[in-house]
């Protein structure tokens, strides 16, 4: 492996962090005059442009599941597990076109608070705990711990130091409310887009170089020659990663769910748009949709140029964590090789991501505990000050407990980006169910939206465990919804074809239950609500056209 951070290396960290605390202190100097408010700290309301929006949504979505966790799929499956990010692009426009409008129409702030208006408090109170839940134990201490280990990885600091060390950076920029993390960000994708483009560009020459190929385009040009198989986007039932991306689930089934569910009924990233008008929303959106289609160059492909380096004969020794082989350890071992300065300001693009989506995710579990579960049942009575001291209180505890519990879940053999994936899948169908409804059919009712939110998390249980209880799936394995795991040597369902039975089910259950009559609390819908504007509709058709293109030629 190559050297640790050199002194210039630590300089121009130094400058990135300088930069973006300077920047925002000044941010949070500029509204301290203001008094605090619940809208302006959780929301940053009627401050943040389309380009901030954008830029914030994917400097949150981007830490080190995609960075290490992602790239670490790219070594172990190839170019498919980019299907995440670029099917995101496409469902980045729906939800500008058809959910961002209901929630701006409705002055929604949080997602607990539209099952409130839709249903009742006990779907959302019971939505509310499920989602601090999983954000506290899923995905920020994944994001803690993945970031953790590289940044050690990387620097040779101790582990436990650097994940505090994470953990009170993203804690300094979360406690400026959403307006300070929507501007910072800015800066955060900034270093990310371009640190990780240092990287892959050193992944491609060094391929190049091992191969006698010319330049970027022909180190890529050998990638595709010397691994073809991490070259096809849909795997078929013979492939050993199909349970990780069954075949066409990822363009006709469980996909959409995962990721409609995340970019459209999540907290943590509807949050960056709520606080905008339609237009700035959009655009912001639709921003982010373009960025989306650059991550898999940045994340995705030096997975692959470790994978072929590492059938040469390269990083023996680095690519194994306890004598085995583990695919995460694929992006900090190419970062350690770039030269100083460039390794330095990776090394920033890296702790940019990592820090920006905790302090995203963080900011996210204050805004549901403070006006959720404080104002609605602990305190009542709690003034705009109040609610905003309880929601920073809420940023420290949240990220105490997950640097305590990060190291004891089992991220590391799982594999992290998968991890996240999987987990999340226990819950993802019932609340897209109750959101997709809620919105759309007024006889949705809070009996459905119960059922489907309880029965499909018990579902999701049940079929994750079903293999090992003995029972027979030669049939669901006929018909393409279950493959051999080749670690345990038994069928199983892909979690993916999973999500997407249980969201059937849940579907089914609410419409059983439905109202004979359209409920009064229906939504309201304007068709014209949905109607973009011509700018919005060239650019969506633009993505679509480069989407469509990627799919024909990797397929």
């Amino acid at each position: 492996m190559g050297q640790r951070l050199q002194s210039l290396d630590y300089v121009i960290f130094l400058i990135y962090f300088v930069i973006v605390a300077g920047y925002g202190y000044w941010v949070y100097q500029r509204k301290k005059s203001k008094e605090a408010s619940t809208t302006d700290f959780f929301l940053a309301e009627g401050s943040l442009t389309w380009w901030a929006i954008g830029a914030s949504l994917i400097a949150s979505n981007i830490s080190a599941e995609q960075f290490i966790g992602m790239s670490g799929s790219g070594f172990a499956m190839g170019l498919a597990i980019s299907t995440y990010e670029w099917m995101a692009a496409a469902t980045l426009i729906i939800v500008a076109v058809f959910f961002i409008p209901i929630y701006l129409k409705n002055k929604i702030y949080t997602m607990p608070q539209f099952l409130t208006q839709r249903y009742n408090e006990t779907v959302s109170m019971i939505m509310a705990v499920f989602w601090l839940l999983l954000y506290v134990i899923v995905n920020l201490t994944s994001i803690l711990f993945l970031g953790a280990l590289a940044v050690a990885t990387i620097s040779g600091i101790n582990f436990w130091v650097c994940m505090v060390a994470l953990a009170f950076f993203a804690v300094l920029i979360t406690l400026g409310g959403m307006k300070v993390i929507g501007y910072t960000d800015v800066i955060q994708v900034f270093f990310l887009i371009l640190g990780g483009l240092a990287t892959t560009y050193l992944a491609m020459s060094l391929v190049a170089d091992r191969f006698g190929a010319d330049g970027v385009t022909g180190g890529f040009g050998v990638l595709m020659n010397k691994a073809p198989d991490h070259f096809q986007m849909v795997f078929d039932q013979s492939n050993r990663h199909y349970l990780d991306l069954p075949g066409l689930t990822i363009l006709i089934g469980g996909m959409w769910i995962v990721n409609l569910n995340y970019w459209g009924c999540n907290q943590y990233i509807t949050q960056r748009a709520l606080g905008a008008d339609l237009p700035t929303a959009r655009n912001g959106l639709l921003f982010a949709a373009f960025l989306k289609l650059l991550m898999p160059i940045i994340v995705v492909f030096p997975g692959i140029a470790a994978y072929v380096l590492h059938q040469e004969g390269m990083f023996q020794t680095e690519m194994t964590t306890g004598g085995e082989l583990n695919p995460d350890n694929a992006y900090p071992v190419l970062l350690n090789l770039l030269p100083a300065g460039l390794k330095g300001l990776s090394f920033a693009a890296l702790t940019a991501a990592i820090v920006a989506s905790l302090a995203g995710k963080a900011n996210s579990i204050s805004t549901i505990f403070t006006l959720d579960i404080y104002k609605k049942y602990i305190n009542r009575n709690a003034d705009e000050a109040k609610q905003v001291r309880i929601g920073r209180l809420t940023v420290l505890v949240a990220m105490i407990v997950a640097v305590l519990i990060s190291d004891s879940l089992g991220i590391d053999k799982k594999g992290g980006f998968q991890f996240i994936q999987e987990y999340t899948g226990f819950v993802s169908p019932g609340i897209f169910a109750v959101f997709i409804l809620g919105f759309f059919w007024k006889r949705a009712n809070s009996r459905g939206a119960l059922a489907a939110i309880i029965g499909g998390f018990a579902m999701s249980i049940i079929l994750k465990f079903l293999p090992g209880w003995g029972i027979d799936l030669s049939l669901l394995q006929t018909m393409g919804f279950a493959a051999l795991n080749p670690t345990t040597g038994i069928f199983e369902i892909a979690f993916l074809d999973r999500m997407g039975l249980v969201f059937l089910v849940c579907v089914l259950l609410i419409m059983i239950l439905a109202d004979k009559r359209n409920s009064p609390k229906g939504l309201e819908i304007d068709s014209s609500m949905f109607r973009p504007s011509p700018g919005f509709t060239v650019g969506a058709l633009a993505i679509c056209v480069v989407l469509t293109a990627l799919y024909v030629v990797f397929w």
